[in-house]
C-alpha cells in the first residue's frame, strides 16, 4: 500500500523537492548551529553555494566522533523550549550520541514509520506486536508511533520476557511482528521448546532490523514462522527506524524515504562518492529535521544504492541490505570479511542452527578467527552419544572447508550443543574480540 505521493515521484521531481529542502537545511544549520557554521566556514562554504541537490558534494562530512565531541546539546538547531524528546545511543564505545526531536520531527518520523510498516502489509485495524526495546533506543518508540499513525492496534511488548511474548502472540493474534531478527528467532525457538508450532500462529509478516542479517537468516525466519520477513533500516543520528524499508512484494532492496533523507555511498578510505550499484559506506543528510539536522553523516554501514521502479510501484532510491559496519569488518591475513558473510556460509549447512559467535584473537601479530556454531537440536537428539562427537567434528571440518573456499579465510570451527550460544533479547553479540584483552 502506497501512502504518499512522494513514493512515486520521478527523479526530476524528487531532485527538485530535495534541492529546496537542502537549501533550507543548510541555511538553518549555518544560522543556528555553531558547530556547522564553523565547519562550513573552515571549508569556505556559505549557504548561497548550495542551490541544488547536486551541490551536496561541496559540504563536509559529519562523523560520530564529532557528535560525541558536541555531547550533549551542542548540535541543537532550535531552543530547548521547543524540543519534545531526546534519544541516545548506548555509548558502549564512548559517550553516547544524543539526538533531539521537535514535535514536528516526531510527526514526520511517525509518518515515515507508518509508510515503512505499510510496506510489510501493515493496515488499519490489524494488530502489530512490537518486540523492539523501548527507551533511549529508537526502535521501540519509532515503530510504535508509526503503527499508531497507520491505525494499527499496537502491542508495546518491548524486548525480553520471551514466554510472555509467546503468550501474547497466541492470545492477541497479531499479523505483524517487529524486532531484531536474532531475538524473533529466539522467540520461535522457544515456541518449539514449549511444544508450540511457530508456523501455526497468526503472524504473517515480520519487520526486522537493528542488526545486519543475511538472506539465509531471512529464509530461516520465514520457514520457522511461515511469514514474509522484511528488512527495515534506521539510525538514531538520522531519525530512527523508517529511513528505509523493504516492500513485501519484491523483498529486493529497501526504499529510502528520500523526500526526507538524501543518501550517498562513499569509499570509506578515499571518501569519494561511488556510482550506483557499488558497495561502500552509507552517508545520509536529513532534509526536513528541525531540532537536530545532520549534514552528510557517515553512518559506518556498508551497502549500495540504486534507483529503479519497483514491482510495488515505488520509484524511490533503494539501498541494499546492510552488509556490515566499517568497524565490524575483520581483516584476517589480508582478507576483508564481514560477519554476515560468515553467517551466509554457516546457514547453508543443514545440520547447523542459526546461532553462532565469532571469536577474534591475535597470535604472533596476526589476527585469527574461531567460529562456534550450534548443531540443530533435532540432529543432536537423533544421534547417539557415541556417534555425536564424531559427527560434530565432521561438521566442523565442513564449516572450515566452506569458509576457506567461499570466504577465503582459514578459521577454527567448533560445533557445540544446542542452546550453548547466548541468546539475544535485543541486538545479537556476534563478535567477541579477544585481541585487546589483558586477562
Amino acid at each position: 500500500m502506497i501512502l504518499h505521493d512522494s513514493e512515486t515521484l520521478s527523479l526530476s521531481e524528487m531532485q527538485l523537492l530535495q534541492s529546496s529542502r537542502l537549501r533550507d537545511t543548510v541555511q538553518k544549520v549555518f544560522q543556528h548551529v555553531p558547530f556547522y557554521r564553523q565547519k562550513l566556514t573552515n571549508f569556505t562554504i556559505t549557504p548561497s553555494d548550495v542551490q541544488t541537490i547536486h551541490d551536496i558534494h561541496k559540504l563536509p562530512f559529519t562523523t560520530k566522533k564529532e557528535l560525541r565531541e558536541n555531547y550533549p546539546f551542542g548540535l541543537f538547531a532550535i531552543p530547548r523550549s521547543q524540543i519534545t524528546r531526546l534519544h541516545a545511543s548506548s555509548g558502549t564505545s564512548g559517550k553516547p550520541t544524543v539526538v533531539a526531536y521537535s514535535q514536528e520531527d516526531i510527526n514526520m518520523w511517525s509518518d515515515i514509520a507508518a509508510r515503512a510498516i505499510s510496506m510489510a502489509e501493515g493496515k488499519k485495524g490489524k494488530i502489530l506486536h512490537n518486540a523492539y526495546g523501548y527507551g533511549l533506543f529508537t526502535g521501540g518508540l519509532g515503530l510504535h508511533y508509526g503503527s499508531e499513525r497507520l491505525g494499527m492496534i499496537t502491542i508495546p511488548v518491548s524486548g525480553g520476557n520471551t514466554d510472555r511474548q509467546i503468550q501474547l502472540i497466541q492470545d492477541f493474534k497479531p499479523s505483524v511482528i517487529c524486532g531484531t531478527p536474532s531475538y524473533v528467532l529466539n522467540i520461535a525457538d522457544r515456541m518449539v521448546d514449549l511444544g508450540i508450532n511457530p508456523k501455526k500462529t497468526s503472524l504473517q509478516y515480520g519487520i526486522f532490523g537493528a542488526e545486519p542479517w543475511s538472506e539465509e537468516m531471512r529464509r530461516t525466519l520465514e520457514d520457522k514462522l511461515a511469514i514474509k520477513a522484511c528488512d527495515i533500516y534506521g539510525l538514531s543520528e538520522v531519525i530512527g527506524p523508517g529511513v528505509a524499508m523493504e516492500c513485501h512484494e519484491a523483498q529486493d532492496g529497501l526504499h529510502v524515504a528520500e523526500d526526507h533523507f538524501y543518501v550517498e555511498v562513499i569509499d570509506p578510505k578515499t571518501m569519494e562518492i561511488l556510482p550506483e550499484g557499488e558497495v561502500g559506506e552509507l552517508v545520509f543528510t536529513s532534509l526536513t529535521k528541525q531540532a537536530m539536522p545532520i549534514i552528510r553523516y557517515r553512518t559506518g554501514d556498508i551497502a549500495s544504492i540504486k534507483r529503479e521502479t519497483c514491482t510495488c510501484g515505488r520509484t524511490t532510491t533503494k539501498m541494499s541490505r546492510v552488509k556490515g559496519r566499517v568497524d565490524d569488518m575483520l581483516i584476517i591475513r589480508g582478507v576483508n570479511i564481514f560477519p554476515s558473510e560468515i553467517e551466509h556460509t554457516l546457514l547453508q549447512i543443514k545440520d547447523l542452527a542459526p546461532h553462532y559467535q565469532i571469536f577474534v584473537s591475535r597470535e604472533k601479530n596476526l589476527d585469527t578467527v574461531e567460529v562456534q556454531v550450534e548443531m540443530q537440536a533435532h540432529t543432536f537428539l537423533q544421534t547417539d552419544s557415541v556417534k555425536r562427537q564424531e559427527m560434530m567434528k565432521i561438521i566442523a571440518q565442513k564449516v572450515e572447508y566452506d569458509l576457506k573456499s567461499k570466504c577465503l579465510i582459514h578459521v577454527k570451527a567448533s560445533v557445540v550443543e544446542p542452546r550453548s550460544i547466548p541468546r539475544s533479547e535485543g541486538k545479537a553479540v556476534r563478535i567477541v574480540d579477544r585481541r585487546f584483552s589483558h586477562s
